[in-house]
């Protein structure tokens, strides 16, 4: 295994990691003793999911979140730089991407490090494939404004930017408030504009669905009050 920044991507919920991790991950992972981590109990779980004879206690994590300062995270590659390979693990999904583990990753990129991104469930792109919506041109926005007025004006923003440059557009809500958004968009969005709701994305209940806002508005929602849930919009 060549020496490396590994960027490992974790399960998106429930399911055996045989179901959507390649083999070589395994290999990968069981030749590394670093770890950059978005939280150390979540990675600690998903690495004896992986391999239950992995001596979790001979690891080393590296907490890597909004509360970790500069200065923290520019020492965290000394193990790569001095020829140990490191894993950079988010909480759920790829690293790096909508995750800050791209901090260090960057780090690694102007230092000549060698990085290394494996196969793994992406939540962005699993949705964008299942939608029906336009995989050419997407933009991923993270979370919505909370105030209502904001996130009005900005769903309303958003809705523009499909008629006018046909993009889809992707964003997420805190579980508990998907219902909340979902009246949002219900309500702020164009008759035939299209959501497509994604929720539990590879776990068993999985729940994908595309229709148009007057569609939705005659449709009985389930409750997703705990799903981790993707809503992209397009016409």
């Amino acid at each position: 295994m060549e020496t490396a920044l590994y960027l490992i991507p974790v399960l998106l919920g429930d399911t055996s990691v045989e179901s959507v991790l390649p083999s070589y991950n395994k290999e990968v992972i069981l030749g590394i003793h670093h770890f950059v981590v978005e939280d150390v109990r979540s990675a600690r779980r998903f690495l004896k999911k992986v391999d239950q004879t992995i001596d979790i206690d001979s690891l080393t994590f590296y907490p890597l979140n909004k509360h970790t300062s500069p200065d923290d995270i520019a020492g965290y590659l000394n193990p790569l730089v001095h020829g140990e390979s490191m894993g950079v693990i988010s909480e759920a999904g790829c690293p790096a991407v909508a995750d800050p583990g791209a901090d260090v990753v960057a780090i690694a990129q102007k230092k000549g490090l060698r990085v290394v991104p494996l196969v793994g469930p992406s939540s962005i792109i699993l949705s964008v494939m299942a939608s029906g919506f336009n995989g050419q041109s997407f933009a991923f926005h993270g979370y919505l404004p909370i105030e209502a007025g904001e996130r009005s004006k900005k769903l309303k923003m958003l809705e523009t930017r499909i008629y006018n440059e046909h993009q889809t557009q992707l964003f997420i809500e805190t579980p508990y408030r998907n219902g909340k958004i979902i009246d949002d968009i219900l309500h702020n969005c164009r008759a035939q504009t299209k959501l497509c709701i994604a929720a539990g994305i590879t776990c068993a209940d999985e729940y994908i669905r595309t229709k148009t806002i007057k569609e939705w508005k005659g449709e009985r929602i389930p409750d997703l009050s705990k799903t981790p849930c993707i809503f992209l919009l397009y016409k």
